[in-house]
């Protein structure tokens, strides 16, 4: 079980860094310290608890949490840790592994008791010291994991730990209280004593979320407390938003901003003067721009050919970011403006897109900065007054009357694309006059399209010969070309591979050829393959095969769960088309063959299946349209029914008849 310690990291008051949080304004001279906390005692277990072998309240569950206790006290700089853990399952065993990153000389662990009971009410204490882990080092910084076993657990044990973090430097460090757990909890108690650190108009903000969570915190003489029972585990549904928008959760932070449009508007003004003076277009990109683009291109001409041009650069988010000490070797500058990352001809992601609005002003084009919470991470949130969620730099360009938006800082992403994960996504957009809240778009399906194509030869004993190709444009194609970056080219053959097998029928094999294309961004990526294997046999006078050949054994999503409180989140919309030609085996022909009726789901999908005989070959033709990314949990009944439809249709059959079968009847 990993514990992360978010609740401790240094807070620095000010506009630029805030921690997490909106919804109630507190003055802190209001506080009235209480006295310092105590570590949570164990408890004795109840008859009950020791008996347990499974729970009416979480069924089918490995684990539950019967207490679970969080206590932060600012003033005194520390936090207590208690939890009590029932064992139901083998997997529930996993949770007597602890383990509890921190960040060495600013937060010291102490006090760890841990001890597993048995059924019988047998005792076992924690006798060992935990291992103390090195996660991360750096000159300047180690962040460590202390990590201990408890003892002796066993199907139906209680297990149970309690510590101390002790914060050295003396920083506040308002907490971050989950209140969902990965397993159903029983009881809990979590309570926030505040600090006063004397910054002056420092207000401490809190925030319950989402926003419909009704979870009662209670303020008593200047502490919070939550006290609440029968809290259900996190969801964990597939296509979920990021955890943290649906989970519930509770988060404090000191802020000196007075309303979040001070914050928003102090935040625009400073970190836009930082962002203009790195992006100013000096002399030496002025001439590096001079080398990219001619006085005779359009402005689309001169976008494209900049944006080829930060293509080509080294992205160390997908390389390897150099060390202080390789730079000073390699006679690399440090980089402070983006004339640096131009002279390095390698940068972050980020570096790379700030570059991208340098180069782009260099050559008169209108290009701005915007500062995203990336959808995979989070859904950007005003009323959170945090540059925290802000982690991803794409550009706005101005491009005849309208803006384009770019993400250069993506590998392979093409020109005027962007990544799933920042699309529809939110932030700062920096421009002349500071910045403002700016969202991105939503993709069409028409913009993430594949084909799979395959022609395939039937023997009469049911073999099959043929080859297939996979082409892919959008976000589909980013993926893999990412990919290859990361792993090496067998490594990629070997997963894409894995992921079309798992679809094809049963004793069918593809084996992987080639890709075409990997390398360039704005063509199609095709995938070639040989197929081979045993796809059905005959029987009597019947010959059965699968109708949808890269479909038939699909693992639909959203089928198998009738209801559903969570939102959706696909990622992006899509089309996706398959053609299969089959070329039949002498004395056969077609008797039945996959057709749809209207599979429909009006404004947000639809499925369109066909076939006939044409040149000499069965062709089945299929077509997926998906025009939606993101869903409330108010139209999962009509995704349910929609994708009930599409699995059923994509069992569909081929039935071949024996000619001289026909003749006899």
């Amino acid at each position: 079980m990993t514990y992360r310690i978010d609740t401790f990291r240094v807070l620095q008051i000010g506009a630029c860094a805030q921690k997490r949080v909106s919804g109630v304004l507190v003055p802190i001279s209001l506080f009235v310290l209480a006295p310092a906390l105590a570590v949570a005692q164990f408890q004795t277990p109840s008859p009950d608890d020791l008996r347990m072998t499974s729970d009416p309240k979480a069924p089918g569950a490995a684990a539950v949490y019967l207490y679970l206790e969080k206590d932060t006290d600012d003033a005194h700089s520390y936090q207590t840790i208690y939890e009590r853990i029932k064992v139901l399952t083998e997997k529930g065993k996993d949770l007597a592994s602890i383990r509890i990153p921190y960040v060495r000389g600013e937060v010291k662990l102490t006090d760890i008791q841990g001890r597993t009971i048995h059924p019988d009410g047998t005792i076992i204490p924690l006798t060992t010291k935990p291992e103390d882990l090195v996660d991360f080092k750096t000159r300047k910084f180690q962040e460590d994991s202390a990590v201990f076993t408890l003892p002796s657990v066993e199907v139906g044990s209680i297990i149970e730990y309690r510590l101390k973090i002790q914060r050295e430097d003396g920083m506040l460090a308002p907490p971050y209280w989950d209140i969902q757990q990965p397993y159903f909890v029983h009881q809990e108690h979590f309570s926030f004593r505040p600090g006063t650190a004397g910054y002056g108009s420092t207000h401490l903000m809190v925030e319950t979320a989402p926003r419909d969570a009704k979870i009662p915190i209670v303020r008593d003489h200047g502490a919070f407390t939550i006290d609440l029972s029968d809290i259900p585990s996190t969801p964990d549904d597939d296509w979920m938003p990021p955890i943290n928008t649906i989970r519930e959760h509770v988060e404090f932070y000191y802020t000196s901003a007075i309303s979040g449009q001070d914050f928003w508007q102090r935040t625009g003004d400073f970190l836009g003067m930082g962002f203009q003076s790195f992006t100013n277009p000096t002399g030496k990109l002025k001439d590096a721009v001079g080398g990219i683009v001619s006085s005779s291109d359009s402005d689309e001409q001169k976008a494209r050919k900049i944006y080829a041009a930060i293509m080509k650069l080294d992205n160390t988010d997908f390389s390897r970011a150099k060390s202080e000490a390789e730079r000073k070797k390699d006679k690399l500058k440090s980089i402070r403006t983006a004339g640096d990352v131009w002279k390095n001809q390698a940068g972050t992601g980020n570096e790379l897109a700030l570059l991208y609005v340098a180069l782009a002003r260099a050559a008169g084009l209108k290009a701005t900065p915007m500062w995203l919470a990336p959808r995979s991470d989070s859904i950007f949130d005003p009323g959170y007054l945090s540059v925290d969620q802000l982690t991803d730099f794409i550009v706005a360009l101005e491009l005849g009357g309208k803006t384009t938006y770019l993400d250069p800082g993506e590998r392979f992403c093409p020109f005027g694309r962007l990544v799933w994960m920042h699309r529809i996504a939110g932030g700062l957009q920096f421009n002349d006059s500071g910045a403002v809240i700016s969202y991105t778009p939503a993709e069409s399906y028409k913009d993430n399209t594949s084909l799979y194509f395959a022609d395939l030869t039937i023997g009469e004993q049911g073999n099959v010969d043929g080859t297939a190709r996979v082409t892919m444009d959008g976000n589909d194609a980013i993926y893999w070309r990412q990919k290859s970056l990361e792993n090496d080219p067998e490594e990629v053959k070997k997963q894409f591979l894995e992921e079309i097998q798992d679809d094809l029928p049963e004793g069918v094999d593809a084996k992987f050829d080639h890709f075409v294309g990997m390398d360039e961004y704005e063509s199609s990526l095709m995938a070639v393959l040989q197929i081979s294997g045993s796809i059905g046999a005959p029987s009597g006078k019947y010959f059965i095969l699968p109708g949808l050949f890269f479909d038939s054994r699909s693992k639909h999503p959203f089928t198998a769960q009738p209801n559903r409180s969570t939102p959706i989140d696909v990622h992006y919309p899509g089309l996706v088309r398959s053609v299969v030609n089959y070329y039949l085996p002498g004395g056969y022909s077609v008797e039945g063959s996959p057709k749809s009726d209207d599979v429909k789901w009006p404004g947000f999908a639809a499925l369109g299946i066909n076939s006939g005989m044409e040149s000499g070959a069965l062709k089945v033709a299929r077509i997926f349209a998906r025009n939606f990314t993101l869903l409330g949990p108010d139209k999962y009944s009509d995704l349910h029914d929609f994708y009930l439809k599409v699995a059923s249709a994509d069992q569909q059959q081929i039935v071949l008849v024996h000619s001289a079968a026909q003749k006899g009847n």
